[in-house]
């Protein structure tokens, strides 16, 4: 194993730790060897990393990593009080990386649809989910990608076959109960939908410790011909937490896919989103909403690669920031030679709640192709003074006037959920957020 830089020891013994605990076929032996000297070789990013030039993780780095131990009864009290408890349909339960057998619910599937902790997959001959943990592209990729190769303990692995329709969303929820700081886990999903299937996935991160952790996550959906997903992230972690994140989209011909991101949580949290759109006729919509108070950062990063003629992609991500809080956006659509009639769409928009709040934005277009239609965009700025004027005039207050529209803000991409009893939920949470506020009515 090659030398390893400072900070990352803790790491390294981590690593071994877990090695001792996690079975695995040989194949991902092989595979988690290779991770873990290539970010022994890298390390962790550094703001001299153009990705992440505005995301320093500094205080990431300087935890003392351990393995949680998981408290089953403070997890069981937490699901009761989570959003969406009330959701009926299959449910994967995760406290500290482990999967929990008792908190979940998995029976009556149809069949051939495969709803099951990762752990449990990889003990069976399944060479399909081998090919989708060893495809992960490299380019441009989390630095934190290889680091979740070489320590994921669990996660989600959902199969939906060809032509099968969930009328009820699978939910994936993460817990983390462990009180030590520095309590690591990293978690693997991998989703697979057949040609002309149609799910809805809720991935959901909910801290019941209260203690500076890290989660490590990698996602990878696969969408086959005809399929129609929708899959709906959603992060609401504690003050302290970490939390980096990675989405990796394989979409292929006439599919319809919507990704949903909610970043409510974290000290700092960094979702990486690379869309692969590889079949003529897709159609792929990222839609995000993060709000940050405190000292929070959220960060996002994608790029979005259309690979065939005649698919749409748009992107909308929109910010609500307070206090000292951060938020970074960069977002890049790449139309490859070949690539004609694509329609993709880009914005960022972004209302700072206070004058110490800040946000970095970079849109981009790379274009290699004739006859396309690409726009991007981004905004950042207060709440309109002449919007507030307008209500006010008929009628409202200045804080409900204000609250209002920012509710309007971020109902943009609520609205945009198509499964009405989550999209209600998220709209009715996020109402109380903004009726909490007290610097609402002041924000100038």
């Amino acid at each position: 194993m090659p030398a390893v830089k400072e900070i990352q020891n803790p790491v390294v013994r981590l690593t071994e730790l877990v090695a001792t605990t996690t079975h695995v076929p040989v194949w991902l032996a092989a595979l988690r060897r290779n991770a873990l000297a290539r970010f022994s070789q890298t390390g962790f990013p550094t703001t001299d990393d153009e990705d992440w030039r505005f995301t320093p993780v500094t205080a990431l780095k300087a935890l003392p990593f351990v393995i949680a131990t998981p408290d089953f009864d403070r997890a069981d009290a937490a699901i009761q009080h989570s959003p969406f408890a009330s959701i009926e349909g299959p449910r994967l339960v995760f406290v500290d990386g482990q999967f929990s057998r008792e908190l979940s619910q998995v029976t009556n599937l149809p069949d051939g649809v495969r709803v099951q902790p990762i752990s449990e997959a990889l003990r069976q001959d399944n060479s399909a989910l081998q090919s989708h943990i060893e495809r992960l592209p490299d380019r441009n990729a989390s630095p934190f990608l290889p680091l979740n190769t070489a320590l994921f303990s669990d996660g989600a692995h959902i199969e939906i076959p060809a032509g099968c329709e969930l009328p009820a969303p699978v939910r994936v929820l993460f817990l983390t109960t462990s009180p030590h700081a520095g309590a690591f886990a990293a978690l693997r999903n991998v989703i697979v939908a057949g040609a002309n299937s149609r799910v809805t996935i809720i991935e959901q991160y909910v801290d019941a410790s209260g203690a500076a952790y890290w989660n490590n996550v990698q996602t990878t959906l696969v969408a086959g011909e005809g399929a129609i997903v929708e899959h709906i992230r959603f992060q609401e972690e504690g003050r302290h937490a970490f939390h980096t994140g990675s989405l990796h989209l394989v979409l292929a011909r006439d599919c319809r896919v919507k990704h949903h991101s909610f970043a409510l949580g974290a000290r700092l949290s960094r979702q990486d989103i690379r869309a692969r759109l590889d079949g003529e006729g897709l159609d792929c919509v990222l839609n995000g909403l993060y709000l940050t108070d405190g000292d929070r950062l959220a960060d996002h990063h994608m790029i979005v690669e259309h690979l065939r003629p005649h698919c749409t992609s748009h992107e909308y991500f929109n910010g609500l920031l307070d206090d000292r809080s951060r938020g970074v956006f960069h977002g890049r659509i790449h139309v490859h030679p070949g690539a004609d009639k694509t329609d993709a769409k880009q914005t960022n928009k972004n209302i700072l709640l206070s004058k110490d709040a800040t946000v970095d934005t970079k849109p981009q277009l790379e274009i290699y192709a004739d006859d396309v239609r690409c726009t991007h965009g981004a905004t950042i700025g207060q709440i309109d003074a002449a919007s507030v004027f307008y209500l006010r005039a008929r009628g409202l207050g200045e804080e409900d006037a204000r609250r209002m529209l920012l509710h309007a803000f971020a109902g943009e991409i609520v609205e945009r959920i198509d499964y009405a009893p989550v999209r209600e939920e998220i709209d009715s949470l996020i109402w109380e957020r903004l009726e909490r506020n007290p610097h609402i009515a002041a924000t100038a």
